[in-house]
């Protein structure tokens, strides 16, 4: 805690005069307004002038700690082993977490993964966790610490009391236009995930349609600045670029990509999943020390899948938190949405383009998804396709399909859908799904 006193007033005129701020300027600002003791306005105004002129490399590393130790730091240094994670800063139909976590821990890398809530076109892993019947996500410390002592793994809710400056800024930055700023997305991210205790982090930043960065730049700048930050604090740090123009695999929706990911641990996912899941597992297992290259990494996490200790790793992980694990085995058991609607060509052709945005809307309107923080998710909602960008269809084939309990909003989803997804003459070349790694060393073309 920041123990010298400012006036808040004059840091805000000296960032708006695009002069640099100290740490403990920083600090006396987070901390005062965590406290109560800085009203909305002049935080606001803060922002504003970050937003406007920026933050350089130090204050954005400034910024992070003041939210980090805002709140309890969790010391996992008891538990053997490096322990590494993943962060996906959100697109559609993004499972890996689900996938890639118990890959990594099947090597006995410990995985401590609190993750968030889906709101807007994006889902959350943990409302695709709790499509899951009996499967507990808001676990106690100590029960978060036993499972990730006895599995390798545990995948858990924030609590209040992990870096509960950023949930204040965070709200603050919505209403305040504020969001889109890189220093403080980077600041809200990885204060976040070094709150867990982890030694290494690997990044999944998305670009595209259906990803909150929308060009390969903005990602690009995104992904070195959350680099820079993790090696400030002595942190192994790797950020991949994903290509987020369509959906990650076929599925989009709280159970259905529960079903793929059990599809994908079992080595029938979908190429693009496997591609980015491979990518990220391979550079955990290297970073948590059970790997001497990236390279051997990802050859381990295929032979994870391959010889079905991953699945097992998952299994027991459900059980652990309290689900079902009868219906990993038997997914084709749990209770499908109501209504089922099909969605066909309007002519011969191919996939021109998916938007991956409005395929995600679509999602939400079917009900898996919120549009108010307090909303509650239909866990059997969502979209299934039947196509991809550059497959071959014939008219009135169907190319997806939705599912809901609510059939009032079938109509809308049709509707985005029908926008969405464009069909031309000649079949377009196909997406690279990861463009650039970055990592101490700088960014390079994959």
């Amino acid at each position: 805690m920041c123990s010298k006193n400012f006036n808040a007033v004059s840091l805000i005129r000296k960032k708006r005069d695009c002069q640099t701020l100290t740490s403990d300027e920083i600090a006396f600002l987070i901390n005062q307004y965590t406290g109560g003791n800085l009203p909305d306005y002049q935080m606001s105004a803060f922002l504003m002038v970050a937003f406007l002129n920026g933050l350089d490399e130090d204050e954005a590393a400034a910024l992070t700690h003041s939210m980090l130790h805002s709140g309890n730091v969790l010391d996992l240094s008891d538990i053997p082993g490096k322990k590494v994670d993943k962060h996906s800063t959100g697109g559609v139909g993004d499972k890996l977490s689900l996938i890639l976590a118990p890959i990594v821990a099947s090597y006995n890398v410990p995985v401590p993964m609190i993750s968030g809530r889906g709101l807007g076109h994006t889902g959350g892993t943990l409302d695709k966790l709790e499509s899951i019947p009996g499967f507990t996500v808001d676990i106690s410390l100590q029960k978060y610490r036993s499972i990730l002592k006895d599995h390798f793994m545990v995948m858990a809710g924030q609590t209040s009391d992990i870096a509960p400056a950023d949930k204040k800024l965070y709200a603050l930055r919505d209403v305040t236009a504020t969001v889109e700023s890189i220093p403080l997305i980077a600041s809200s991210i990885m204060s976040k995930k070094l709150a867990e205790g982890i030694d290494a982090l690997v990044l999944d930043v998305k670009f595209g349609s259906g990803a909150f960065m929308k060009t390969q730049e903005e990602a690009l700048e995104l992904a070195e600045t959350l680099v820079a930050i993790g090696e400030n604090f002595e942190k192994e740090t790797i950020a991949y670029l994903s290509n987020m123009e369509q959906p990650l695999g076929y599925n989009i929706g709280n159970w259905l990509e529960v079903e793929e990911s059990i599809d994908a641990l079992q080595g029938n996912g979908p190429d693009d999943v496997m591609e980015v899941t491979h990518q990220l597992a391979g550079s955990m297992i290297y970073l948590g020390d059970k790997a001497d290259s990236i390279e051997e990494g990802i050859e381990m996490s295929k032979k994870a899948v391959e010889n079905g200790q991953a699945f097992q790793k998952w299994v027991n992980l459900v059980e652990a938190q309290g689900g079902d694990s009868d219906y990993m085995r038997e997914p084709q058991a749990y209770d499908y949405a109501k209504h089922q609607t099909e969605i066909k060509a309007s002519s011969d052709g191919y996939i021109k383009h998916m938007d991956a945005y409005k395929i995600g809307m679509a999602s939400l309107e079917l009900g898996a998804g919120r549009k108010a923080k307090e909303h509650d998710v239909d866990h059997a909602a969502g979209i299934t396709l039947k196509k991809k960008t550059g497959g071959a269809v014939k008219k009135n084939e169907t190319i997806a399909v939705c599912f809901t309990n609510n059939e009032h909003t079938i109509k809308i989803a049709e509707q985005l859908l029908g926008d969405a997804i464009t069909i031309g003459n000649e079949k377009p070349n196909p997406h690279k799904m990861l463009t650039h790694v970055v990592d101490k060393n700088g960014p390079r073309i994959l």
